[in-house]
Formats: C-alpha cells, sequence, structure tokens
C-alpha cells in the first residue's frame, strides 16, 4: 500500500491523470475516436518516462521490498488508470446511444460509433500497451523507446482494422447503436475483456521475471 501510494504520490506524472480527458474524444464525430485511448496510453508512458528521468525505479529497487513488488506497483497504476479510462469511455458510449442518438452528426458519421463494439476495442489497445510498452520498459528498466514505437504501430493497426471492418456488410452491425446491434456486439467486448486480462497478467508475470534479472 505505501509503495501504490508512492506511485501515486511521488513517480505519477501530471500528465497520465491530465490525459484522461481525452476520453472526450468519444463525442467527436467523423474523426476515428478510438485515438483517444492511444492518448490515455501516452500519458501513462509520460509517468514511466517520469520515473525513469528521476531513477525512481532503482529508488523503488533500493527500497526494503522485493523488486519484483516495484513492477506490481507500475502495472497497478497502469491498470487503474486504463480502467478510469475505459469507465469515463463507457458513460459517454452510453451518452452517445442514448440521448445523443439521433443528432444529425452522429447519425451521418461514417467513422466508428461508440458503442460496446468501441469499448471492446479500447481494451484491446490497453492490452497493447502492457504487452508491448510495459513488459517492453521491464527488459532494462530504462530504455523505451523502441517499445513504445512498437506499441504505437500496433496501437494504430488496430485503430485501423477498427475503422475499416464496420464498412464490410456483414459487419455493419458492430458500428450501430441500436439495441438487437449492441446485443450483437457484447461478445466482440467480453472476448476483448478476456484478452486484456489475460495479456495484461501474462505481461506482468514476463516483466517481474525480467525486472529480478536486471543488474541495477
Amino acid at each position: 500500500m505505501k509503495l501504490l501510494r508512492k506511485e501515486l504520490t511521488l513517480s505519477l506524472s501530471i500528465l497520465t491523470p491530465l490525459f484522461l480527458l481525452f476520453t472526450l474524444m468519444a463525442f467527436i464525430p467523423g474523426y476515428p475516436i478510438l485515438v483517444g485511448a492511444f492518448f490515455v496510453c501516452f500519458g501513462i508512458f509520460h509517468s514511466f518516462q517520469s520515473a525513469r528521468e528521476s531513477e525512481d525505479i532503482l529508488y523503488s529497487a533500493l527500497l526494503p521490498i522485493a523488486k519484483r513488488d516495484v513492477v506490481t506497483a507500475k502495472f497497478t497504476v497502469t491498470v487503474f488508470f486504463q480502467l478510469a479510462a475505459l469507465c469515463l469511455f463507457a458513460v459517454f458510449t452510453v451518452l452517445r446511444m442514448t440521448a445523443l442518438a439521433d443528432v444529425k452528426p452522429y447519425t451521418q458519421n461514417v467513422m466508428m460509433n461508440a458503442n460496446i463494439a468501441f469499448l471492446g476495442y479500447v481494451l484491446l489497445v490497453f492490452a497493447a500497451f502492457n504487452v508491448i510498452f510495459v513488459r517492453g520498459f521491464f527488459k532494462t528498466a530504462y530504455y523505451f523507446g523502441k517499445p513504445f514505437v512498437s506499441f504505437i504501430v500496433a496501437a494504430f493497426i488496430i485503430i485501423g482494422i477498427a475503422e475499416t471492418v464496420h464498412h464490410f456488410p456483414t459487419l455493419k452491425y458492430l458500428n450501430d447503436l441500436t439495441a438487437s446491434s449492441a446485443a450483437k456486439q457484447i461478445p466482440l467486448l467480453l472476448i476483448s475483456a478476456a484478452v486484456y486480462a489475460i495479456c495484461t497478467y501474462l505481461s506482468l508475470k514476463s516483466s517481474q521475471k525480467r525486472f529480478e534479472m536486471i543488474d541495477l
């Protein structure tokens, strides 16, 4: 608990919570709103950057705790902000699917709508961040350029696929806002949630092993 308090009060970059505002991109019509999930991860990235520049990782490792606890704390904070962002995306999605469903810019929107499927894609972007960037960071606990660039590529591949598939006639329901289509989108959300949970857990375990092998 004390380590988590240290993460949230000393290690956390102000940009990490500030970048949660990018969840408001869910309201932008005619725009790839899934980019908002990328910016949430970009905000979390700044905390890792700040930790490196301030030698926070070395400081944490010198505390009378197991090295794997340092990794667990970083993952816990990462998941906390990802789930916070998901909750905000969910609230904004409900608004778009109900109160704003008949607003003209949304009814004529050719890009991805904020719906159940969108929330599933958000989780896939977060899963990619945890697997590629966070796990990659703990390979050295110092260098993060290559892992973050790799995440950028993966994130925009996911965004590109998400913006493309709903244009296929058989998959048009993925961009629909009706109740019947929402029911069809639930399996995608559940699968994405499972992928996120599994990827995050495996990344945590892999990162712990990597970090324990590093001679700081």
